[in-house]
């Protein structure tokens, strides 16, 4: 296994990533002030561009030409994105596991009532459909 030096530049990246944050921050910005003055910014970024990049095509490059390439294809790709990201910020506002708001308890490691659980997770998968529309 060869390692690489933390200090060289990647050798291969993601075109979609730079798109994905950029959207993903004009997005949080267009959230309702009382509702940004209770998240924290950095996990639900985080979470966000993490969940969009899950579900859009990987667009990686290990050369300028081949980024330059990439991006060209990424651009193809706006609507997409725009709506990943849309889905994203859906996802993590109702998933009581993801604690991005700043009143929001750590999630305790395993829930005790099954169906319980079960029934979050049926009325997510009913609020991801209902958001396609």
């Amino acid at each position: 296994m060869t390692n690489v030096p933390s200090n060289q530049n990647p050798l291969y990246r993601n075109a979609l990533e730079p798109l994905v944050l950029e959207e993903s921050q004009r997005q949080l910005q267009q959230l309702p002030p009382k509702m940004l003055g209770s998240l924290k910014p950095e996990r639900v970024l985080a979470q966000v561009v993490a969940y969009a990049l899950n579900r859009l095509p990987g667009l990686y490059a290990t050369s300028d030409r081949g980024w330059q390439f990439q991006q060209h294809q990424a651009q193809k790709l706006r609507p997409q994105i725009v709506m990943a990201v849309r889905q994203g910020f859906a996802a993590v506002q109702r998933d009581p596991l993801t604690p991005v708001w700043n009143d929001a308890p750590e999630p305790e490691p395993e829930a005790s009532d099954t169906n319980e659980r079960r029934a979050q997770a049926r009325r997510r998968i009913a609020s991801y459909r209902s958001f396609k529309g």
